[in-house]
């Protein structure tokens, strides 16, 4: 029983310091169609020993016109392109739409995101009003000091979830709902664009390893010790049994 405990012990704090980690998540993550919000990328540095410099965002279809904020030591770059047909607005048609926001540190003390730490940067945003009862992922990668990429890609099951927000019904209430950062409940699949973020080409001046969320690593960390309680709780018995009989 002691060599059980001993082991349960050992996997418990290989799970634990999952619970610390998180993920690329945007905020508020519940937005009624049609609203206008600022939307916050947050971005966490997650690499011992180096920062992130570079943080490379895919924007779902649909969005005409995305204003961004300065943040003291990054560049942004913001690539439009033209829909194969054009975007119908309440203000008429448009034929160029957001695809794609690029945030570039400039290596300095603030252009550069460190392990233990995040960044928020904020986006002013209308999402599309056609679109209740979806969830969008926009898709991301993050580019680190010592050459580690991560793609933050997948549903929010995957061990690197895309940053997703739910669309309610027009007229809703904006929330920031707990639970699961990237925001759709754990096994639904988000849309958005193909299965990979393909980074626009930049000049080296450029404008242009986290487990899942900390949810996730907490629900881990919770069926350990739930594990190591019932563990004891056999041995207890066990042992109980053991004394009875050589009595």
């Amino acid at each position: 029983m002691k060599r059980i405990a001993i082991g349960a012990l050992a996997i418990g704090a290989l799970v634990l310091p999952a619970a610390a980690q998180a993920h690329i998540s945007l905020h508020p993550n519940t937005i009624p169609a049609g609203a206008f919000v600022t939307l916050d990328v947050r971005v966490p540095g997650e690499q011992e020993g180096a920062y992130a410099y570079k943080v490379d965002m895919l924007i779902p279809p649909g969005f005409t016109e995305i204003d961004t904020q300065n943040v003291p030591g990054w560049s942004i770059k913001e690539i439009v392109v033209k829909p194969a047909t054009p975007i119908q607005t309440p203000e008429g048609p448009v034929d160029e739409e957001v695809s794609q926001i690029v945030w570039t540190g400039d290596r300095s003390k603030l252009g550069r995101l460190e392990n233990g730490s995040f960044i928020q940067f904020p986006l002013s945003i209308a999402m599309p009003s056609d679109i209740a009862g979806q969830s969008l992922a926009f898709k991301t990668i993050q580019y680190y000091s010592n050459g580690k990429v991560i793609h933050w890609i997948g549903p929010p099951s995957a061990e690197y979830p895309a940053p997703t927000v739910n669309i309610t019904a027009k007229g809703g209430v904006i929330e920031d709902v707990a639970g699961g950062e990237a925001g759709p409940t754990p096994g639904e699949t988000p849309t958005g664009q193909g299965a990979a973020v393909t980074p626009a080409s930049t000049s080296s001046s450029g404008a242009a390893s986290a487990p899942g969320g900390a949810s996730r690593g907490l629900a881990i960390a919770a069926l350990v010790l739930g594990a190591l309680g019932l563990i004891a709780g056999v041995g207890g018995l066990l042992a109980a049994r053991r004394t009875r009989s050589a009595a």
